[in-house]
């Protein structure tokens, strides 16, 4: 069992049968010593993100959270599908709003994590960095600044991010999935 003390971030727990994690925890200590944990938490089945303040004493069992890997098949009219990786005739589906702003990154084939919860596959883990190639990057121009420039490219995936002007097209760079920024440009392996 949890208390509202262990509520700490990346902490999954159950609360009214569903598993949630914890983005955010805040302890606040209120009027007649009254101390209360302010927390952001996403639920892990619909993806919801709400705000929810706990008080001293209440008690949360841990959600059981199975991981495996899975393989990012293909997408069509907001649908995501994915299959195991050692058993591709398992295929699921997965909403936009499960994936939240992850569906910018995905790129066919690509392996990532899976989550399930009493059996169900809930969604996926997207790595916190993934190299993707540069499709449309219009020509950098140096004008006059005193800082270097940034300009917007269409990655592989659809996605649409700010980089440094050197960067071209065809170019592999690695992106931040939780920021959305540009991190690096990575040698081309392919």
């Amino acid at each position: 069992m949890l208390s509202y003390f262990d509520l700490r971030k990346g902490i999954r727990f159950l609360l009214d049968g569903q598993p949630y994690e914890v983005l955010d925890f805040h302890q606040v200590g209120k009027a007649q010593d009254i101390v209360v944990a302010q927390t952001k938490i996403k639920n892990l089945i619909n993806g919801k993100v709400v705000e929810k303040s706990f008080k001293e004493g209440e008690v949360f069992e841990e959600a059981e959270i199975e991981k495996f890997d899975v393989k990012f098949l293909y997408a069509h009219r907001g649908e995501f599908w994915f299959c195991e990786a050692n058993d591709p005739s398992k295929r699921f589906e997965l909403t936009e709003n499960q994936l939240e702003k992850g569906v910018k990154f995905l790129k066919s084939n690509q392996t990532f994590t899976g989550v399930k919860f009493q059996d169900k596959i809930i969604n996926i883990v997207l790595p916190v960095k993934v190299h993707l190639k540069v499709t449309d990057a219009p020509p950098g121009v140096k004008g006059e600044r005193a800082q270097a420039g940034t300009k917007q490219v269409i990655l592989e995936t659809g996605a649409v991010i700010n980089v440094p002007l050197f960067i071209e097209n065809g170019d592999m760079i690695e992106i931040n999935t939780e920021s959305e920024e540009y991190i690096r440009r990575v040698e081309n392996t392919k």
